[in-house]
């Protein structure tokens, strides 16, 4: 058997291209395959995408849920030391009681909700967040909120006071606003 160069070159040659073609064939189903599973449209030339948000969809579902629940509470009398809704509602035996329903375990004490969770700043609470007030920096927590919503400009919580479980804009309040001590987050932590 003679060694024919030319017919090896030719055949090492079709060999490349053969697997140029099946690269660049490859390439481009991958790319078609990966942009069939983005769900988001790519931003318009010249546009900045807006920074995602650190929660999860699963996550802000479960937050919303946990305000729409908390919400059916509303008009719910104030009872001191009250946990359910045929009793009455203290501040903390409400969210308490809100918060096991999503089985995320919460003391039924304010000052012991304040030590749950993951301490977050109070401009960057979410629904479902806990906002926890005290008169003066000397004297300890007295009460606990859930919040229901945070646009930068309110901040919207619901809770149990002497008026019953209410709806309160807390920047809004000449009353609340000075008394706002931390924030902790126990959703997150519970996924």
């Amino acid at each position: 058997m003679t060694f024919d160069r030319n017919k090896f070159i030719s055949a090492t040659n079709y060999l490349k291209n053969i697997s140029l073609i099946l690269l660049v064939a490859f390439i481009t189903v991958k790319c078609d395959v990966l942009n069939e599973l983005t769900t988001e449209p790519l931003p318009k030339a010249g546009t900045t995408k807006p920074a995602p948000n650190a929660s999860s969809s699963r996550e802000v579902a479960l937050r919303n849920d946990i305000v729409g629940y908390a919400k059916k509470y509303q008009g719910t009398k104030y009872q001191a030391a009250g946990k359910t809704p045929k009793t009455g509602f203290d501040c903390s035996g409400f969210t308490c009681y809100v918060m096991n329903n999503f089985d995320i375990d919460l003391s039924p004490s304010s000052r012991t909700q304040a030590t749950q969770g993951a301490s977050k700043p109070v401009e960057k609470v979410e629904p479902g967040d806990l906002i926890f007030f005290r008169r003066s920096k000397s004297e300890p927590i007295f009460h606990v909120a859930m919040v229901v919503e945070n646009d930068r400009k309110s901040l919207k919580v619901i809770h149990s006071t002497s008026r019953g479980v209410v709806v309160d804009d807390i920047l809004a309040s000449e009353y609340w606003k000075p008394k706002i001590y931390s924030a902790r987050d126990v959703v997150s932590l519970s996924q």
